[in-house]
């Protein structure tokens, strides 16, 4: 039997596993923060399924949501993404020295 964490790195990798949502992502942390109106103005889908993708993001710490009235207003938490960045750095440079220790040894470097 598989079982998944729910870890905030768990949630954050969940996040950006959707394109719709690394789309949205990309959108905030480059133009400053949206209503999630205008975020769903690009996309075919409902004002319900970008809230959803909003809600996604938000468990995961990658944005923040702030109500103005009956207006919401989401932001990018650059903070909230570092943890999966440490996570990928970590496991590539484990990765690198491996290889390089296996081309060092088909070169015949270790003998």
């Amino acid at each position: 039997m598989v079982t998944f964490s729910d870890t905030l790195l768990d949630r954050t990798f969940a996040a950006l596993a959707h394109p719709t949502r690394r789309a949205i992502l990309t959108r905030l942390a480059t133009d400053g923060s949206a209503s999630v109106s205008d975020l769903a103005e690009p996309f075919d889908v409902s004002l319900m399924a970008v809230s959803k993708h909003v809600k996604v993001m938000e468990r995961a710490g990658l944005i923040r949501r702030e109500k103005d009235g009956r207006v919401h207003r989401c932001s990018f938490d650059p903070d909230s993404i570092e943890a999966a960045s440490d996570w990928i750095d970590m496991h590539r440079k484990f990765w690198t020295e491996q290889l390089d220790s296996l081309a060092a040894y088909l070169e015949g470097g270790d003998q």
